[in-house]
Parts: C-alpha cells; sequence; structure tokens
C-alpha cells in the first residue's frame, strides 16, 4: 500500500487527466502546465502512520485553454475519480511547459524574417541555429501584446555539429511569440552587430576534449588519475521501502513532483527508544536569478526557475560512477507532458553513502588515540536549466547534523563586442566577449518539527561585552537568544558581526539537562538583493529582501513569490502573506532560508563553469543531552592502513 506523501504515480496521472477530460472537456486545445500531488494534512498523516486510514489521493491540477488565454485550477479525487473543484484564475498565466519551449524553437528556425535576419548577419546554415525561448515578467512585456501568454527568445548558433551551442550570441536578435498560438510577432534586429554590421569575434567555447583545439589540450596536460574505487561488498548502511529511507537512527520520506523536484518528509531521529520528530517538510520552493546587466541584450533576463518552469521537469537522470560514486540505489521520479501522459524521469534521485574524513578524535597521553570516521547520508538530484546545471544535495550526519549543498555549474551567457566596446556589466571571458554579472537566489522552504509541531524561532547572536570591572581583559562573549513573536520580527538579515543564526526551539519540551531542545539554521551563503525597492524584479520577489522570513504554517502557503509568477508584476506570495503581521511564537512554523550565489564572472569560468558551492546547515542545539554520535564503531583496522610503497 502507498503511502500519502508517496508521490503521485503514472495511473494517477492518467486518471486525474482522464476525470477533467470527462467533467470539463480538457482535451485538444488545452495544455496541462502541472499535475501533483494535493499533499494530506500533517494530522492526517499521523494518523495514517498510527496505523488509521489512508486519505483519499488527490492531485491539483493547473491547466488551460489556449484559444481563450484561460487558466484553471481543479483539484481532482484520482481515489474517486471525481473533480472536486474545477476555478478560473483569472489575469495570470501558468508556467512555461516543455512542449512550448520546443515548439518555439521550431517556429522561430521556419519563420522568414528570422531566416531573413539571420542572412543579413551571414548565418544560412540553419541546422546550426538555436533558439533558447525565456519568460517575461510584466514590466518588459511590449505594450502591444499585453494580456497575451508570450515568450521572448535569444539566438545562438555553433561552429559545427555537436559543438556548444551556448558558444555564440547572436547580439541583439530576439523575437517575440505567442505561446498560445505559436505566432512569432515580432522580429527585434537591434544593436551594433545588427544587419551585419560588425563582425562576431573568434571565440572558443567548447570544452568537449575532442572538439578542444590541441594547442589549448597540449598546453598543460596533466598526468591522470589512478582508480579510485569506492565499494561496499556487504551493500549499503541505509534500507529504502519505497520512498521511505534509513540510515543510522535518521528516517525520511522522500517525494517529487514537477516544480520543487526532490522533497523530504517527515525527517526523525531515532533517539534510544523515541523517533523524534525533526521536519516534517523540507524543499527548494523559488529561484531567482536576475541578470545585472541593463544592456539590450540582457534587460529581460530574470529567471524564476522554479515558478516559471518547475526544476522537477528539468531533472536529469544520473549515471553511476559519473554524478554519484559507490554503492548507489536510484529512485524514478514520474512527471507528465503537457498532454498529461505520464513519463518517467529513470535515475532522478540519487542515494549513497559517503566518506567524509573525521568526525571525532582526541588523542590521550596516557591511552592513546579515539579517533571514529564520519559517514554521512547524500540524497541528490541534478537539473538542466537551459545553460545552467544546477546540483542538489540533502547530507545527513550521525551527529544529527542535516546539510543542504547546491553546486552551480554549466555555460555561462556570454555577449561578443564591438572593438573599443565597454563592459561595466561583466567581466572579458573570451576575445571581445563578456560574461554578465548575475545572482541566483535559492529559496528553502523548511517546515520544521523539532519535537512536534508547535514551535518557536531564536536569533542567536553573540556580544562582546565592554570592558569593565567584571571584564577587565575584554574577554567575555555572551549569546543572547531572542524570541521571534510575530512575522515582522521573523524577517531577518545575515548579520556578519554578531554571528546571527536561528533556533528553532520547542519550548514545551525540557532535555536532560533542563533546557529546550532545538535544532539552530546556522546561514551560509546569504547574499545580499542589491535592487532599488522600486525596481520591477524586487516587486516581483521580496522574498529575495531578506535572509530570514518566517511564517505560519498554512497549506496554501507554499510559493514565496507567489504561485503564478510566469508574466508576474508583483509579488503575492510572502511580501502579501506577512502584511497581516500574523502571531509565530509556540506554533507551527515555516521557515524560509534566502541563499545562493552573487556570480561576479571570471575567465576561469569559461567555456564550463567549475561548479561554485554554496550550503547551510541544520544543527542539533541541545536536541540531545550530549554528543549522539558516541556509539559510532571504530573503523576494522585494516581499513585505515596502508603499505603501499
Amino acid at each position: 500500500m502507498s503511502h500519502p506523501l508517496d508521490p503521485l504515480t503514472a495511473d494517477e496521472f492518467t486518471a486525474a487527466a482522464r476525470t477533467l477530460s470527462r467533467d470539463h472537456g480538457v482535451g485538444p486545445g488545452w495544455r496541462y502546465a502541472s499535475i501533483e500531488l494535493l499533499e494530506p494534512a500533517k494530522a492526517e498523516v499521523a494518523a495514517f502512520d498510527a496505523g488509521g486510514v489512508a486519505p483519499e489521493r488527490r492531485a491539483v491540477v493547473v491547466c488551460f485553454e489556449r484559444s481563450a488565454n484561460a487558466t484553471y485550477k481543479a483539484v481532482v479525487s484520482v481515489t474517486a475519480g471525481r473533480t472536486e473543484s474545477f476555478d478560473h484564475v483569472p489575469g495570470v498565466q501558468a508556467n512555461f511547459t516543455v512542449d512550448e519551449f520546443a515548439e518555439c524553437d521550431r517556429v522561430l528556425r521556419a519563420h522568414p524574417d528570422v531566416l531573413a535576419a539571420l542572412a543579413r548577419r551571414g548565418i544560412t546554415d540553419i541546422d546550426g541555429v538555436f533558439m533558447d525561448t525565456w519568460t517575461y515578467g510584466a514590466a518588459v512585456i511590449p505594450e502591444e501584446f499585453r494580456g497575451r501568454r508570450l515568450g521572448w527568445s535569444d539566438t545562438w548558433y555553433k561552429d559545427a555539429p555537436g559543438s556548444n551551442p551556448y558558444a555564440h550570441l547572436v547580439s541583439g536578435l530576439h523575437c517575440v511569440i505567442d505561446l498560445n498560438d505559436m505566432e512569432v510577432l515580432r522580429v527585434d534586429d537591434d544593436g551594433p552587430f545588427a544587419n551585419g554590421a560588425h563582425e562576431q569575434p573568434p571565440v572558443m567555447g567548447e570544452y568537449v576534449p575532442a572538439r578542444v583545439p590541441e594547442a589549448i589540450r597540449s598546453a598543460s596536460r596533466r598526468e591522470p588519475l589512478k582508480p579510485l574505487h569506492i565499494t561496499q561488498p556487504e551493500g549499503p548502511s541505509f534500507t529504502l521501502d519505497g520512498n521511505l529511507l534509513r540510515w543510522q537512527n535518521w528516517s525520511l520520506r522522500v517525494g517529487f513532483n514537477y516544480r520543487e523536484g526532490m522533497t523530504l518528509h517527515t525527517v526523525r531521529y531515532r533517539d534510544g527508544d523515541r523517533d523524534r520528530s525533526v521536519a516534517h517538510r523540507m524543499s527548494f520552493a523559488e529561484m531567482v536569478v536576475p541578470y545585472r546587466d541593463p544592456s539590450i541584450d540582457h534587460y529581460r533576463r530574470t529567471a524564476f526557475d522554479i515558478g516559471e518552469w518547475g526544476l522537477g521537469f528539468m531533472t536529469q537522470s544520473l549515471e553511476l560512477g559519473c554524478d554519484c560514486l559507490g554503492e548507489i540505489r536510484y529512485l524514478d521520479a514520474v512527471l507528465h507532458d503537457s498532454a498529461g501522459e505520464p513519463y518517467t524521469i529513470t535515475n532522478a534521485i540519487c542515494i549513497h553513502e559517503e566518506d567524509n574524513a573525521v568526525l571525532w578524535k582526541h588523542v590521550d597521553h596516557d591511552t592513546g588515540a579515539e579517533v571514529r570516521r564520519m559517514r554521512r547520508l547524500t540524497v541528490s538530484f541534478h537539473v538542466t536549466v537551459a545553460n545552467y546545471e544546477y546540483l542538489a544535495y540533502w547530507r545527513f550526519y550521525q551527529d544529527g547534523n542535516i546539510e543542504c549543498e547546491v553546486r552551480a555549474t554549466g555555460i555561462m551567457v556570454t555577449t561578443p563586442l564591438i572593438d573599443g566596446q565597454s563592459h561595466p556589466n561583466g567581466t572579458l571571458v573570451d576575445e571581445r566577449t563578456y560574461a554578465p554579472f548575475h545572482q541566483h537566489f535559492l529559496v528553502a522552504r523548511l517546515d520544521m518539527d523539532v519535537d512536534g509541531s508547535d514551535n518557536t524561532v531564536y536569533a542567536s547572536e553573540s556580544y562582546a561585552e565592554p570592558m569593565g570591572p567584571d571584564n577587565p581583559h575584554g574577554l567575555s562573549v555572551v549569546v543572547r537568544n531572542t524570541p521571534l513573536r510575530t512575522e515582522s520580527e521573523g524577517m531577518q538579515d545575515m548579520d556578519f558581526a554578531t554571528q546571527r543564526a536561528w533556533k528553532v526551539v520547542n519550548t514545551n519540551v525540557v532535555n536532560g539537562l533542563g533546557t529546550h531542545p532545538s535544532y539552530k539554521l546556522v546561514p551560509g551563503g546569504a547574499i545580499p538583493p542589491m535592487f532599488d525597492p522600486e525596481s520591477p524584479v524586487f516587486k516581483r520577489a521580496n522574498v529575495i529582501g531578506h535572509t530570514l522570513w518566517v511564517t505560519p504554517n498554512h497549506p496554501e502557503e507554499r510559493w514565496p513569490a507567489g504561485e503564478f509568477v510566469n508574466q508576474s508584476a508583483e509579488d503575492d506570495g510572502l511580501g502579501v502573506w506577512t502584511m497581516a503581521d500574523r502571531p509565530i511564537e509556540n506554533t507551527d512554523v515555516v521557515l524560509w532560508y534566502v541563499f545562493g550565489l552573487h556570480h561576479v564572472t571570471r575567465p576561469e569560468d569559461w567555456p564550463v563553469m567549475p561548479v561554485d558551492v554554496v550550503s547551510f546547515w541544520l544543527k542539533p542545539y541541545g536536541f540531545f543531552d550530549r554528543n549522539p554520535s558516541l556509539d559510532v564503531a571504530p573503523s576494522p583496522s585494516e581499513h585505515c592502513e596502508s603499505s603501499g610503497s
């Protein structure tokens, strides 16, 4: 029997689409933007886990009628085969679909005005051209096309078949497309390279070894590495029962949906004879990537990769020995196309153990060394967002720590220059070619349940006390923990001077030391927005204005920049919810942590970018009475010594 939090199956996707076709005529002329599990309430999940009846399986569906440019949101009981609601949502655009992206490329590559613009620039081999369609924010939509479902395109060309499609931007050539009619509304051919006025610079944008020029490959040859084998002859130490994962006192359920990609549920730690709750649900809720270059090629380039596209739709299959290494177990993911037909992403989620050096150690003068090596469980998925890759890792440690790490790699957007042209908003990375500065804001949604659902978040800060009679040497540092009682107090920013962190505390429980158990959010990768409050991007994404937001848990409040961010003008997520300034003390709270990359581009990031890494931690703070990893066994001696010469 499936668990209430298990993702929708292929049959359930089909059942949801069949029900809406029968009840509301959703079929030809429509597109399914999203179908996902409507997760049951915490109480229903708890009742089922205690042996109760399974709640009905429901799907929440967003679809749109192309001819009317009308978006609908429905709730379907896939258990009962009935439509429970079907509501028109006026004035919004659903997320972009993969089918639309592919169709735009085909339409643009065949359009006579596009072909003519390319020919004026000396580009006649259309097979070497790639049209990359992006979504719009309302502020930059051409006035004459407002009210339509739109995309705008970049144009790129390749040196040869199989070459890097993102090596050569056709600067200034951008098209406006009606996505419902698949009609090219306008072809803009502007800027210094229009009409072939200037030659494109020669660029070496290849990274596949066979395509990199020999002169570059031979300039610095390194010795090949000797093989590194990671084996577990007795199998992994974790168990996977459906989507239930257990390892070293940890247990959690792994979920997946079109928008967030991988989700983690009911995270618990076995402490003696108790299964203690740490979090109910953890995921990525939004990713905002604004390009900080006002030029003609980049002023429209702000992506809401989760809300406008969906990490699930962009998740890639993983391969043993390349993306993950070791004794691995995979989970497939099932999604749907815009006709509602299910498809499977094989090996979408990778689960494996990793050695991570020393867990704890001490060398005693009399008794010698006691050392334990650290093992961690890693659950990961990888997404390709056009030119960029994001690799997301959730890691669970034997001492109760949880680490969330994101690695960014892939290919930077670049822009050609004419001789003598400046590039104040980017870095020169190739001949007359710059990569614009940009930012990657990630929002982690953390529904914490530390020893139960009623928690209070405290700002925890360190202060140096002034010198005086009780502190003559100026050594005293004290920690002040300030409870956050309302949503306005829950808007928090990084403070390096006080080493500000945030503790999620259960004040209703007392540990063995007489204090309250908590988990501390230790910030990492926090970056400032650097936007004028009146700027269009900031109005669409108030969430990037603070490092942390704390809100009372509400089932409808899942998307921090709003549910429908495609072509949005203003944020209707956190920026609106928190206006009520609701109480957040001793209640079921959600933490929204904003972190990411402030990408000041560099030549070393070209033509393919080595990973840039950001992370944050959730660390037990008084959750245990002492080090919970005292019982970790020492490594067998034969694993710690080598007689190699």
